[in-house]
Order: C-alpha cells, then structure tokens, then sequence
C-alpha cells in the first residue's frame, strides 16, 4: 500500500538538505588521499565455464585498503567495450562467479564492486572492513556516524570512485564509455561515483541514502530503522549523526551529477520512501529519466528495470 505523500504532492516534493559548507573540500581531500595510497590493480582469471571471460580483481579502495570484485567480458570480442560498473545492495556482496552475469551476456564489459564489510545477508562477499568504529547498532549505518570521517559511507563510497579508476584501467575497456549502476545501496554508490568521477551514464534503481533525514522519520523499515534505533539511545548525538549524514546524502551528490541518468521508483516501497527517491531525481543537474513502478515495492521493476536500464545504457554509451 502507499504509505508517503500522496499524488501530485509525491512530484512536487524537493529536499530541505542544506549541503555542508566544505561538502566538496571535503570529497576531493578524501579521493585525493585514497589515491596517493595507490597500489596494484591485480586480475586473476578465473575458469567460470561459461562463454565468458572472468577475472578475480582486486583494487585499492579507500586509504589504499585492497577491494574485490568481478571482472566479466564476452568471450571472442577483441575491440575495447562500454564498460558497467556495478554496486551491490545493503548486506550483499560481489557474489558468485557465475551470479550477475546479464551485463556481460548484453555485450558489456562489467565490473562488478563486493562491499566491504557487508556481503554476509543475501549474497557473499570476500572485502573486510579493517576500519573500527565507537558504539553503533547492528548493521552498518551507524558505524562511525558521529563524525563523517570516520562514517563508513565514506570508506565504501571512496571505493566506489576508485572502482571507476579502476574500470578505466581493464584490459579490454573503452576508457572513455563507462556507466556506473545500482539499485538501493547500490543505486546510491552509483549517484555518488557519478558526482565524483566522469561517467558517461549513470542508473539508479530506488536509491537508498537519499534525502536520509526525510526517510528515517517516515519509515521504521531497515536499514533505515538503524539510524532511528541509535538516535534512540543517543538522545544527544543527534546533531552530530545528521551533519554526518549530510555528507553521503544522495541529493547532495545529485546536484553534482551531470551524466545522463535513469532513476526508478516504486510507490509502495516501504524501505526507501518514494518521495527521498523524487527528490534526488529531481536534483539531479543533467539530464534525466524517472521510471515509476505504481503498484511495487523494493523490488521495483525487477527484470523489466534490467531490461530498460540495458537499452538505455546500448544508447547513452553507444553499443
């Protein structure tokens, strides 16, 4: 059922986010560090019997910390592709070789991030997160929230942006025609690597950490409910975890964000409320497309938003 704003208000709704003064200052110092710790881009290639070329990657993330991922490329294709870098949901991981493989069977060069930390729920993952944190509720929202340096959104979305670097650097890659993907946690590493490095499309499926002081006070779904949950206990550290939040907000880095983008939206979805999702939309300084899911939930288009998202991508990378 719907449980936001109700239509036309749902259209006409625009963030209160006020970005923080030194927000920019803040992302160049910390992409500019991550990558002065540089280190090797390693492939091993891997058997995955399929008509696929697979490759084990692993790349400096953020302070240098070394981050898994996929590399998949159609087998007998020998001129430089489009490559999609892809970002993976709350509490899931790069996966199984042989998972997510649709990218690479529509012609694409994929790279597909793990997330560090997470990749323990609904699929695994091999990235830790060396980093510790003062007290925080179970999950990962509130590690570190009390200052946005030390906030885990800050490590996983530095790694992100150096999985664009990284993209760049494949055998096999166009450089100049990469898109950046996701859905929910993955749909907001995908708005924020758009805003930070130079993407030529960018797809965001019901994106999660957008307009997140909105959405922790209309929804007591997880990951959100974390938040709540921590501010509960910590009844004067809320201005503290805001100010953090502000700096991973999505419709902070929309407005940053100049690629063509597609956006979906599902109205019934009761983890990440529509209207925090219209707003980032309707943030977004580039061009843009919002496709409505009218009777879903978090799930959202399913497989009819991988098949739109892959015809638009054939478009805006020119495959």
């Amino acid at each position: 059922m719907y449980t936001d704003l109700p239509e036309p208000a749902l259209w006409d709704h625009a963030s209160t986010l006020v970005d923080p003064d030194d927000f920019d200052e803040f992302w160049a110092a910390t992409l500019a560090q991550a990558r002065e710790h540089g280190g090797p881009l390693r492939l091993d290639e891997v058997d995955a019997l399929v008509t696929t070329h697979a490759y084990d990657v692993t790349f400096p993330g953020f302070a240098g910390d070394p981050v898994r991922a996929w590399y998949r490329r159609p087998r007998g294709v020998a001129e430089p592709l489009p490559v999609v870098v892809e970002f993976v949901g709350y509490g899931g991981g790069r996966g199984h070789v042989l998972e997510n493989l649709q990218w690479s069977a529509a012609g694409f060069a994929h790279l597909r991030m793990d997330t560090r930390g997470q990749g323990s729920g609904w699929s695994r993952g091999q990235t830790p997160d060396p980093w510790g944190s003062g007290p925080a509720f179970p999950g990962v929202m509130t590690r570190g929230i009390e200052d946005p340096a030390s906030y885990y959104y800050r490590r996983l979305i530095t790694d992100a942006a150096r999985a664009v670097d990284a993209a760049r650097a494949l055998p096999g890659v166009d450089p100049s025609r990469v898109a950046v993907v996701g859905g929910s946690q993955g749909g907001a590493l995908a708005i924020a690597a758009s805003a930070l490095t130079d993407v030529q499309a960018t797809v965001a499926n019901v994106p999660f950490l957008c307009d997140v002081a909105r959405a922790i006070g209309i929804t007591d779904a997880a990951p959100y409910s974390e938040v709540r949950d921590w501010l509960a206990t910590h009844r004067d550290r809320a201005e503290d975890a805001l100010r953090t939040l502000s700096y991973i907000d999505g419709v902070a880095f929309a407005r940053r964000a100049t690629a063509p983008a597609r956006f979906s939206v599902a109205l019934m979805d009761v983890i990440v409320p529509p209207s925090t999702v219209v707003a980032a939309h309707r943030a977004w300084a580039g061009p843009k497309d919002l496709r409505t899911w009218r009777y879903n939930g978090h799930e959202a288009g399913g497989p009819e938003d991988d098949a739109e998202a892959m015809a638009f991508l054939r478009q805006a990378l020119g495959h």
